[in-house]
């Protein structure tokens, strides 16, 4: 099956990704003035919460994105596409939500890394079996 290089859908959840990001690393910004905290995280708990919600997605967001790139140029549907898409913001949202407030368990950051997990993990098992 050749491939058709096209990011009409993926480059919707690249964009909200990117917004993401910069929603969190403001986060990380605003604790370090408040807490008058230059680099790292200064020993206080919030800020390293701050810090791995914010490292946490910069972490999964390259190779999901990619993921989702790959899925679209295999011959995914669209609907299929913004499944993922949808899946992988959505739980990227709901782990920050989640680690943001604790570092302990918490139900938004269970959903939120299980739903990365399963958008990965589905996403590369449909791209291997699409690209074949």
């Amino acid at each position: 099956m050749p491939i058709i290089f096209s990011m009409q859908v993926s480059s919707i959840y690249i964009a909200l990704s990117g917004i993401l990001l910069i929603a969190l690393a403001g986060l990380v910004v605003r604790g370090r003035w408040q807490h008058e905290v230059g680099i790292g995280d200064g020993g206080v708990k919030d800020m390293n919460l701050k810090i791995r919600a914010h490292a946490n997605a910069t972490e999964y967001l390259p190779i999901a994105l990619l993921l989702l790139v790959a899925l679209e140029n295999t011959g995914a549907s669209a609907g299929l596409v913004h499944t993922m898409g949808c899946v992988l913001v959505a739980s990227r949202i709901s782990h920050a939500v989640g680690l943001g407030r604790s570092a302990g368990t918490s139900k938004p950051r269970f959903i939120g890394t299980l739903g990365t997990w399963l958008m990965i993990l589905v996403s590369s098992l449909l791209v291997l079996i699409n690209a074949l």
